[in-house]
């Protein structure tokens, strides 16, 4: 099937886009080696050809990695040297003669933030500088080497309107919008004009969800998801108790860190979840069933400033078209919001908030 859609689609990378998003489960590390039309021995030897067979990687290495990347726990990340040399193998396609360019952080796309930081920071800085450079030629080409004054480009794409899980009789269309990646594979840093607005869309959504959401205690999961809980809980929730979800990433999944914050307050509260991402990886189920836990019988809304789709196109025409759609129908929320659509890797806070 990955040849199969090399051909069609004449590329390493949409191949294995479109392999993902017909197999969620199937890490982009694998749909990548799938889209080269490589097992996982055949892949090793088109790993040595790339070091002239300085190297005798074997297929277990890369069923190890495949295995990390999984993220049930088992298996071995990939160095940073052997992701940069896998996106080369990988370029070459089916045949053995294409050179396209492999992003690094697209090959590991949901398995990133699972890197050693040393190896994160160092990926992050060679696609920014890539980045760069491309952006450099783009301009050349269109201006014909004339120099021009730098402009800010809002990162904000088309806006649609999308029908969200919601209250009973409530108001299930909120308007949403695209956060086009000039830059396919790489991280999209948002600026903090976009971080704004994404919070001013979330609020104008809770606004006319069609009741009035009297909310007792608004979590934030992690630092960017806490400052988003902080506008909200006062421009709409009077001010009501900040809770704060702190995640640590372990072996098997993620756990919650003692420094999270659980307010006291009434028996069976309204309790509102703001998250900046969703991915693959279901995050919020398992935050929401702590929070049940912890506060039985309360009603959970949650708010997400940024979700992946499971196609290309950033306007989807259904929610389920979402890759954590599924995740979040599964929490069981009264109600979910939604400000933007993105594409992988995703996106990162203005600051890197965490």
């Amino acid at each position: 099937m990955g040849k199969k859609l090399w051909t069609e689609l004449g590329s390493v990378t949409r191949a294995a886009t479109e392999l993902q998003a017909r197999y969620p489960d199937v890490p982009s590390l694998q749909a990548f080696r799938y889209a080269a039309g490589l097992s996982q021995d055949l892949a090793a030897e088109r790993y040595n050809e790339i070091t002239g067979n300085q190297t005798c990687l074997g297929g277990t290495s890369i069923n190890a990695w495949e295995t990390w990347a999984r993220g049930r726990g088992q298996g071995s990340p990939p160095s940073l040297s052997s992701v940069l040399i896998l996106c080369a193998a990988y370029g070459r396609g089916p045949l053995g003669v294409a050179e396209e360019y492999v992003s690094p952080t697209e090959l590991i796309a949901e398995a990133y933030e699972r890197l050693p930081i040393e190896d994160q920071l160092s990926l992050k800085q060679f696609t920014a500088k890539r980045g760069t450079r491309t952006a450099t030629k783009a301009q050349q080409s269109t201006q014909g080497n004339v120099s021009v004054s730098e402009e800010t480009t809002p990162q904000v794409g088309a806006e649609f309107t999308l029908s969200a899980p919601t209250v009973e009789y409530g108001n299930s269309d909120i308007l949403v919008c695209t956060l086009p990646n000039p830059v396919p594979g790489q991280l999209l840093d948002l600026s903090w004009e976009t971080f704004g607005f994404g919070i001013e869309r979330l609020s104008q959504q809770v606004k006319n969800v069609g009741k009035r959401l009297d909310v007792d205690v608004c979590f934030g999961v992690n630092e960017a998801g806490l400052v988003m809980a902080a506008f909200l809980a006062s421009a709409r929730f009077s001010r009501c108790k900040i809770g704060y979800l702190r995640c640590n990433k372990v072996r098997d999944g993620i756990d919650l860190d003692r420094a999270s914050f659980f307010p006291d307050t009434r028996s069976a509260p309204t309790i509102f979840i703001c998250d900046f991402e969703v991915k693959h990886a279901d995050v919020v189920g398992y935050l929401a069933h702590e929070i049940r836990v912890r506060y039985p019988k309360a009603e959970l809304y949650f708010a997400v400033f940024g979700a992946m789709t499971k196609g290309r196109d950033l306007r989807v025409g259904s929610f389920d078209d979402l890759t954590g759609a599924t995740i979040m129908r599964a929490a069981g929320f009264e109600a979910i919001f939604l400000a933007a659509t993105m594409s992988p890797p995703g996106i990162e806070p203005p600051l890197e908030l965490r």
